[in-house]
C-alpha cells in the first residue's frame, strides 16, 4: 500500500526547521510541507482547517475541546512556549504601578481566547488575585484596525469584552490612553514612545521568579492532526510526534555546541546553562505528564474566565497514541 499523502505547516523555528526543510521526515508519510507564520497558522487551523498536520492555538483547540467540536487532535509537541510577564504594557499616566491597579481598567486584548491573554488573566488571578471579571476588555486589532475571536465566543454577562472601533488600533489607542494597558505576545511599535511602559519593567526577574515558585513554562500552541485522518491511520500521531522530538533535539544539541557555534548569539552556551541552571535539564518539555499540572491549569483558567463551560480533563485535547510517556 502508498503510504498516505499529508500537508504538514508549521512556523520556522529552531525546532521546526528541520522538519520544514524535509531533513528530518513523518515516517510512513509522503508529506507537503509548508512553512507559514504563526498568527495564519492559528486561524487558518480554527476556521478554514487546510491542512493535515498543523501549529495550533492551544487555549482555542481546548475551547473547541470542551465543546466536543474540535476537527483536530493534538500531539504534545508544544511548538510555542512564552512567558507573559513580558506581555503587559501600560499607559504611565494610567495610574498603573502593580498588577493590583489593573482592577477597573480598560486593558486591550487582540482576542479574548487568545492564548497569551489566557495565561496573564490566569497569572492575575492566582498571584495577585485580580479576577477576569475586574477589567473591562477591550478588543481588536494591534497596528491595524479590523480583526475578530477567531472562533465566536460566548461569554457570561459578569465578564466585559467590547470591541474598540473599526478604525481605531489597540497601539494607539494605549497612546492617547483610551485604554490603559495592553496585553500583546508582540511587541507594540509604540513601545519606545515615553508614554508607554512594561507593567514589570524587570519581567525576566518577574518570570524567573514565577517559574521557581510555579514550575510553569506557558505553553501557547501544540501540533494539531487531523481527527479524520488520525482516524483513518491511527500511527499517524506517534509518526508526527516523533518528528517533532527529533526536532527539538537537534535544537538542543545545536545550542549546546561549542566547536562551531550554530546559532547567531555570543555566549548561546551559557545562556543555555542558566536556563538548565533555574528549569532543569529539560527546559523545554514535551509529552502529557511532564505538563500535566501547565494543561490543567489551562483547563481551569479557561472554565473560570468564561471561555468553557466545563473543566476539561486535558487528556480530552490529545490522541490516544500519545497519551504515554516516551
Amino acid at each position: 500500500m502508498a503510504p498516505p499523502k499529508i500537508t504538514l505547516a508549521c512556523s520556522p523555528s529552531d525546532r521546526s526547521r528541520p522538519i520544514l526543510s524535509g531533513e528530518i521526515p513523518v515516517e510512513g508519510c509522503e508529506t507537503e510541507l509548508h512553512t507559514r507564520e504563526a498568527a495564519e497558522l492559528l486561524r487558518t487551523a480554527a476556521r478554514d482547517m487546510i491542512f493535515d498536520v498543523t501549529e495550533m492555538s492551544l487555549s482555542t483547540h481546548l475551547i473547541l475541546t470542551s465543546r466536543r467540536s474540535a476537527h483536530y487532535t493534538a500531539i504534545p509537541a508544544f511548538h510555542s512556549r512564552a512567558f507573559r510577564h513580558s506581555s503587559i504594557y501600560i499607559n504611565r499616566s494610567s495610574g498603573i504601578a502593580a498588577p493590583g491597579d489593573l482592577v477597573g481598567k480598560q486593558v486591550g486584548i487582540q482576542e479574548y481566547q487568545q492564548t497569551a491573554a489566557l495565561w496573564v488573566r490566569g497569572m492575575l488571578k492566582d498571584e495577585y488575585g485580580v479576577d477576569a471579571s475586574a477589567i473591562f476588555w477591550r478588543t481588536g486589532g494591534l497596528e491595524k484596525a479590523g480583526g475578530s475571536e477567531r472562533i465566536p465566543v460566548s461569554l457570561p454577562e459578569h465578564i466585559s469584552v467590547r470591541p474598540i472601533g473599526p478604525d481605531q488600533t489597540l497601539s494607539a489607542m494605549l497612546v492617547s490612553g483610551e485604554i490603559d494597558a495592553l496585553i500583546s505576545p508582540r511587541q507594540p511599535s509604540v513601545f519606545a514612545m515615553p508614554s508607554v511602559g512594561q507593567l514589570f519593567p524587570n519581567y525576566r526577574g518577574a518570570e524567573e521568579d514565577y517559574f521557581r515558585r510555579t514550575g510553569f513554562f506557558p505553553i501557547m500552541h501544540a501540533i494539531g492532526i487531523r481527527k479524520s485522518l488520525a482516524d483513518m491511520h491511527p500511527w499517524l500521531p506517534r509518526a508526527v510526534y516523533n518528528a517533532f522530538c527529533e526536532g527539538r533535539r537537534r535544537a538542543l544539541s545545536d545550542l549546546a555546541s561549542t566547536g562551531v557555534q550554530r546559532i547567531t548569539l555570543p555566549w548561546a552556551r551559557a545562556a543555555l546553562d542558566d536556563a538548565c541552571a533555574l528549569m532543569g535539564s529539560d527546559i523545554w518539555p514535551y509529552g502529557i505528564e511532564k505538563n500535566r499540572r501547565e494543561l490543567e491549569a489551562m483547563a481551569r483558567y479557561a472554565h473560570e474566565q468564561g471561555l468553557a463551560d466545563r473543566t476539561i480533563n486535558p487528556a480530552e485535547m490529545f490522541h490516544p497514541s500519545v497519551l504515554a510517556e516516551d
